[in-house]
């Protein structure tokens, strides 16, 4: 008998706050180092804002339509998990004040003090009021808000001060009432103003105050605003003024026109204007703010309970802690570990010569991130190289793909560049890289209406003895060198024909996208892996009911297509041992008698953020192992374009598995997924501490036949030489 949707499957968003939740849990661990934990409450922040401008928008615009929506939320209406939502994030808030309240305490033990504006030194006094002046001042944003026809529009990422000034003068006329012959003066009420402060994202927020008897001292910026009020409303005649900090995330949805005049580019830096004044999904405010200001910024805000409104601590933009200054001292932070070298691959020769000879696999940031950089220069210098074809999805700042790229079209290559506009949150830059490209002469593919182009590929073509060869990457994670230093991602580095001949016909239907091709060795989204995964499942499946070896390890980001999970479950139910690491949300529910027995499922939070996808099928003691820029979500499988892609060398293959099976057999900062949502830690069968991420470091550092162990000790500096 099957059982009802709701008890098949965890809810997807709960399972993702579920998630938030284990970040959360790193920043309340005494283990990991103080400044490490801001960190951790600074993603945890950023997390939440970025659920709330899309997942919490989405459903929220589904529960103002009056749809209930529960065959598509899994048994629960939009309207109850609108409450659910609201109910469980003022939970976690209360608990991240909590946490940061625990860690400003430990901090002040090792000297370190984060002071507000009642705080201050006098030394410290001169220091702010002269940084106020010359820094903070000519950034301010201040509005009066009463007599304005129209309320601002407030940004959803920037923080400000809501601020009431108490006007000493009367607003009107005292008035004398007679009563039984006695006179009474009735008191005017009192002036009231109100006014917004926006804290200038150009500043950094916390400001390091002069330090004293070894002592170093911090003061964020709103405090420093704070404590220059009076220098900021002068010219009013006030009795008292307040300043408490509020902050509103908006639906950040884009709304494409359908003007058949405008570019696509056109529509979606539009679309991206518009997002500033996209419907209030979220309103925190400092619990402390008095009651008729917060009804005042309500109501001109047009915020309602059927809002997400969380009451907060004095401090809100949490994310900012991601950049809190060290300090100097790298005994609160992590170790870092060096990016090692990749056995046989150098950054001083060729990576060409050494890629037609075997494929290569880099696995970031444990291994440099620099090889890929290396390998878009050869391409734009070697003479013999005639185009370079790239999906771009999110990209660093300061991109050296982008100038590689550029490199090579000023060498003559043609370069052709599939670049995702749509790409959540990075549409301006995307803009701004695509506007640079275009002028140096580089062909811009925008992808395909109704479908983000999420796969990670590149193919190189160069002339060799009169034929053409081709050389390309696949990899599970953006060509990104910034985010490359904290996601786990690894890259396929070959010049296997095959393969790449499948890449290239990518590219033709980026072209020409109304023809679909077949692919003999890649497995491609919308068309192909849905049914490709189903098989490969199947399979398992038959030799499980057969008698023999039956296993599937699968390790990505997210688990929430519940055709997928069922698929899963049949495989369970035939005897087939299952094994999932994912990091975030996993809707399907482990464990459980007759249905999912045989699957075991975790999640590995820690200081990197575990980002590749490596999927294994047993397939009867000799396994087939695939690397993918797609998870089991519904998205990635019909609604997006992406690659996955089958390991042929050996050596590589046994890496995969080897490093998965490092990442199953970790015990510290790994949690069951389960249906409580409950985040228990994995239990340790013995005293011996095994934690995933440093010991596939130590993985590859053993692995290296050149350098000795003892010389490539963590801490330990050794660059490849560029």
């Amino acid at each position: 008998m099957i059982q009802p949707i709701d008890y098949r499957y965890i809810d997807r968003e709960k399972s993702w706050l579920a998630f938030n939740a284990r970040v959360l849990q790193e920043a309340a661990d005494k283990n990991v180092p103080l400044l490490d934990r801001l960190r951790f409450l600074g993603i945890f922040s950023n997390n939440l804002d970025e659920f709330f401008r899309v997942r919490f928008a989405a459903i929220r615009r589904l529960s103002h339509s009056g749809i209930s929506g529960e065959k598509l939320l899994g048994g629960i209406s939009s309207q109850q998990l609108v409450k659910d939502i609201t109910e469980i994030v003022i939970q976690q808030q209360s608990e991240s004040l909590r946490i940061l309240s625990n860690i400003e305490n430990e901090l002040e033990n090792e000297n370190i003090f984060i002071i507000n504006e009642t705080e201050i030194s006098r030394e410290q006094e001169n220091f702010i009021k002269d940084f106020f002046i010359q820094k903070v001042s000519p950034a301010l944003v201040t509005i009066i808000l009463n007599d304005l026809a129209e309320f601002p529009v407030l940004k959803d990422t920037s923080g400000y001060l809501a601020i009431k000034l108490v006007m000493t003068k009367p607003k009107a006329i005292t008035k004398i009432v007679v009563k039984d012959t006695v006179l009474k003066i009735k008191k005017p009420k009192k002036d009231v103003r109100y006014a917004v402060i926006e804290i200038p994202k150009t500043i950094n927020r916390f400001v390091v105050l002069p330090s004293s008897n070894n002592k170093q001292y911090i003061i964020l910026l709103d405090d420093v605003i704070r404590y220059n009020l009076s220098s900021i409303f002068n010219i009013f005649d006030y009795e008292s003024i307040s300043a408490h900090m509020i902050k509103i995330t908006r639906d950040a949805q884009l709304d494409i026109d359908s003007d058949l005049s405008k570019s696509l580019m056109e529509k979606i830096s539009s679309s991206v204007k518009d997002r500033r004044i996209g419907e209030p999904v979220r309103f925190v405010y400092d619990q402390s703010i008095e009651k008729d200001t917060l009804k005042f910024f309500l109501n001109k805000m047009g915020i309602d309970s059927t809002d997400s409104i969380i009451p907060g601590g004095r401090y809100h933009n949490r994310r900012d802690y991601m950049d809190f200054p060290n300090l100097g001292r790298y005994d609160l932070l992590y170790q870092s570990n060096v990016p090692l070298p990749v056995d046989g691959l150098s950054l001083e020769g060729s990576m060409l010569e050494k890629i037609a000879e075997k494929d290569y696999l880099v696995n970031a940031p444990y291994q440099s991130f620099s090889y890929l950089i290396k390998f878009l220069r050869e391409a734009a210098l070697d003479p013999k190289v005639v185009s370079i074809k790239i999906t771009l999805y999110r990209l660093a700042k300061n991109s050296q793909i982008i100038s590689s790229l550029i490199n090579a079209a000023k060498n003559g290559k043609k370069v052709t560049v599939q670049i995702e506009l749509q790409a959540r949150f990075d549409e301006a830059s995307n803009i701004s890289y695509a506007e640079q490209m275009q002028t140096e002469g580089i062909e811009l593919i925008f992808g395909i209406k109704g479908l983000k182009v999420h796969s990670k590929i590149c193919v190189i073509e160069r002339l060799e003895e009169g034929k053409v060869k081709r050389y390309g990457l696949i990899s599970t994670g953006n060509f990104n060198e910034s985010t490359a230093k904290v996601y786990t991602d690894v890259t396929l580095f070959t010049s296997h024909s095959k393969i790449l001949k499948d890449v290239a016909k990518i590219f033709d239907f980026f072209d020409i996208n109304y023809r679909i091709h077949r692919y003999k060795h890649l497995i491609v989204s919308p068309h192909y892996t849905r049914t490709r995964f189903e098989k490969l499942i199947d399979r398992e499946i038959e030799n499980a009911l057969a008698g023999k070896e039956a296993y599937i390890s699968l390790k990505m980001n997210s688990l929430s297509d519940y055709g997928m999970i069922d698929k899963l479950y049949d495989a369970s139910r035939a005897g087939v041992k299952i094994r999932l690491i994912i990091r975030g949300i996993c809707s399907l529910i482990p464990g459980i008698p007759g249905m999912s027995d045989n699957i075991e499922a975790i999640s590995i939070v820690d200081n990197y953020l575990e980002h590749s996808r490596v999927y294994i099928f047993g397939n009867e003691g000799d396994p087939e192992v695939y690397i993918s820029s797609a998870d089991f979500m519904t998205r990635n499988l019909d609604g997006r374009v992406e690659v996955t892609c089958p390991i042929y060398d050996k050596n590589i293959k046994q890496e995969l598995i080897d490093t998965f099976n490092i990442g199953w057999k970790g015990n510290v900062k790994v949690r069951l997924h389960s249906e409580k949502l409950d985040n228990l830690y994995k239990m340790r069968k013995d005293d011996r501490v095994f934690r995933a991420q440093l010991e596939t470091y130590n993985y590859y550092r053993d692995k290296l036949e050149v350098i000795s162990s003892e010389e490539l000790t963590p801490g330990t500096v050794i660059e490849p030489k560029e």
